[in-house]
């Protein structure tokens, strides 16, 4: 296995799919970490004691391929009630292992640490409580706190060690507690200390059955963080296995998408020994998309192609930062991602075919209308279009067609490497120059690096496909480099699932570390309109070029207030089209206005029938009647001028 001398520092490679070997925890009969496979787990939505209804679910949970299922304890009654499921699904015969997921009650997680295989805490709510208090904290008020948790936190690492439970040390980004906040930041480097202070805590008492998680609904926030543990780790000689997950990420297409972004490229570089996919729908429904995920790495390691090891790594994977490109023809510089759009017959002979990739065409007023969500090139290989394009869509065609064709003035070739480097007919504007890292030569990196007006659309075939595409952006970098780059990746004749989740996982890697300056998807058997909504997921999904509304939607569980489903549904159904708009809506005050992170309105449960909104972290209005709770969200985000209203 070749070794990046680089990237030592959180994954074994950049280039050869390595996975990273943690230590091997128990629980219950099935083991994580180690040489074991990655598991997949999901959680329980159901109210905790209500015993039949939970047991139920957790069978949907194992059946449909889940290794783990949690379930969630907010008070030592749900806490004791897990004996209750327990028997019950063992006298049906099922063995998986049970996770109780505890939050406020120290008490809950003692009694569950004595029921179930394994506990879930989160550093920042298990012993502080979060004011949102800036505090000055000097070196001894710091250690006095430390020790006031130590007192708390003790008694369960006992617990843990006595009967052989193992514990998730869980850090969510949106509650670091006031400590943590005040020095560390609402950072990446904070979601880690706030981890290994508890897990300091352990190791004093030889207690290591850990499993550790950094999540956060912002997948760049979440990948950096993951990284920065593991290579804390290094320097503290540990080796914790990794729960993988994005929190809050939502329901549909771009929940889909905005975990196979964060939790994809963490699994690309090795890392992971569990994951969770956080959906705002049925439990059972996470479970596919988490194994789409994982069976990509079954066989990765032999299935590769070999990439040159990476000697100088220019990248810092610590610090998200876009790569520093000269502006080509509106793509590049401080424009946002571009996306191409290959035609389809529908496309080449009826404008219509345009609608619903956000063109249409008012022929009572011959004019374009152009969405927020408009691709922006339309790749036309030989064959040009029966109609006139708005101005703001530009035509691409095969280069040895472009030269022959009279619409020089009005589009754009693509080349190969072969005839870019040739003496022959170039446009004034904008060449594209289509190559793969076997391409990449001497004489080609030179002639890059002179050109005012190409812009390299980078492809691969190579199943590690993201580490390919991440070898030719350093290689860019390295040689002084600084066009604007394409990301083009083809997958054949995959599903609509695999398609959302292997895109977002190879283009959305790369996005998410600052590289790529458009993005060109294509696909055998998808229509062109679900592979442009893809392209701007993920764009959206890496916050390199917002379209839409975001909603930062928690997945329900025991705790859940409302119809979450229901509720998220009824929300975006009516403020959908306020682009750039952060929504989040909660469950229940666990899940409330740490973990929305940075909405701009919170819409949380506070109470049985009860609403609680807020603008940002600030209370705006409490106990507001589930009945009206929608609309007293429209009018603050009205009263506070975030409305427009839709256009048709």
């Amino acid at each position: 296995m070749q070794t990046d001398i680089q990237s030592i520092k959180y994954c074994n490679s950049l280039t050869s799919y390595s996975r990273y070997v943690t230590r091997e925890v128990r629980i219950g009969d099935i083991p994580l970490g180690g040489n074991n496979p990655i598991r997949i787990q999901s959680m329980t939505t159901t109210d905790t004691m209500d015993t039949i209804a939970t047991v139920e679910q957790s069978i949907r949970i194992i059946e449909a391929g889940g290794d783990y299922v949690r379930i969630t304890a907010p008070s030592i009654n749900e806490a004791k009630n897990l004996e209750n499921i327990k028997n019950e699904l063992r006298k049906r015969g099922y063995k998986t292992p049970l996770i109780a997921d505890i939050h406020f009650t120290p008490n809950a997680a003692e009694t569950a640490a004595r029921i179930v295989e394994k506990v879930r805490v989160n550093p920042g709510n298990y012993a502080d409580r979060k004011k949102f208090e800036t505090i000055d904290y000097s070196d001894d008020s710091y250690e006095a706190e430390l020790e006031r948790i130590r007192k708390k936190f003790t008694p369960l690492v006992l617990i843990c060690k006595e009967y052989g439970t193992a514990m998730r040390i869980g850090t969510n980004h949106g509650s670091l507690s006031d400590r943590i906040m005040s020095r560390f930041g609402d950072t990446p480097l904070g979601m880690v200390e706030s981890a290994l202070e508890f897990v300091r805590i352990c190791a004093e008492n030889n207690y290591h059955e850990i499993v550790l998680s950094m999540k956060a609904s912002n997948p760049k926030v979440m990948v950096e963080a993951y990284r920065l543990l593991i290579s804390r780790m290094e320097m503290e000689s540990m080796n914790y296995p990794i729960h993988l997950g994005v929190t809050e990420a939502g329901d549909g297409e771009d929940g889909r998408i905005k975990s196979s972004v964060g939790i994809g490229t963490l699994l690309e570089d090795g890392i992971g020994d569990t994951v969770r996919v956080s959906l705002t729908e049925e439990p059972e429904f996470e479970i596919p998309v988490a194994a789409a995920l994982v069976r990509r790495y079954s066989n990765r390691s032999s299935e590769q192609k070999e990439i040159p090891a990476v000697i100088d790594n220019p990248l810092d994977p610590f610090d998200f930062k876009r790569r520093e490109t000269t502006e080509v023809f509106k793509t590049g510089g401080n424009n946002v991602p571009v996306v191409f759009i290959s035609a389809t017959e529908e496309i080449r002979n009826d404008h219509s075919a345009l609608i619903e990739l956000g063109y249409y065409y008012s022929e009572s007023l011959d004019k374009w209308n152009i969405g927020d969500a408009a691709f922006d090139f339309l790749y036309l290989g030989k064959k040009d279009i029966t109609y006139k394009l708005p101005g703001t869509l530009k035509k691409v065609f095969d280069y040895d067609y472009w030269v022959k064709s009279d619409v020089k003035e009005d589009s754009y070739p693509l080349m190969n490497a072969a005839e870019y480097m040739q003496s022959g007919l170039r446009s004034g504007k904008v060449n594209f120059v289509e190559v793969s890292l076997g391409g990449l030569d001497g004489e080609l990196v030179k002639r890059f690096s002179v050109d005012g007006n190409c812009i390299p659309v980078i492809k691969t075939d190579n199943v590690n496909a993201m580490a390919e595409l991440r070898r030719m952006f350093i290689e860019f970098l390295n040689n002084g480099i600084n066009l604007p780059v394409i990301i083009k990746r083809n997958y054949g004749n995959a599903g609509m699932d695999e398609l959302m989740i292997f895109s977002s996982t190879d283009i959305g890697g790369l996005l998410v570390d600052g590289l790529g300056d458009g993005i060109w998807i294509e696909s055998e058997n998808t229509e062109a309109s679900k592979i442009n909504s893809i392209s701007f997921g993920i764009l959206q999904a890496t916050r390199t070029r917002i379209s839409r509304t975001e909603y930062i939607s928690c997945p329900s569980c025991g705790r859940t207030l409302f119809d979450l489903q229901e509720t998220t549904a009824m929300i975006r159904k009516r403020t959908d089209h306020l682009k750039g708009l952060k929504i989040a809506i909660m469950g229940c005050i666990v899940n409330g206005p740490g973990e929305m992170a940075d909405a701009d309105y919170g819409y949380v449960g506070s109470g049985p029938g009860k609403i609680t909104l807020y603008k940002g972290r600030e209370v705006v209005k409490k106990s507001i009647d589930t009945e009206i709770a929608v609309e007293e969200l429209i009018s603050l985000i009205k009263e506070n001028n975030d409305w427009t209203e839709t256009t048709v």
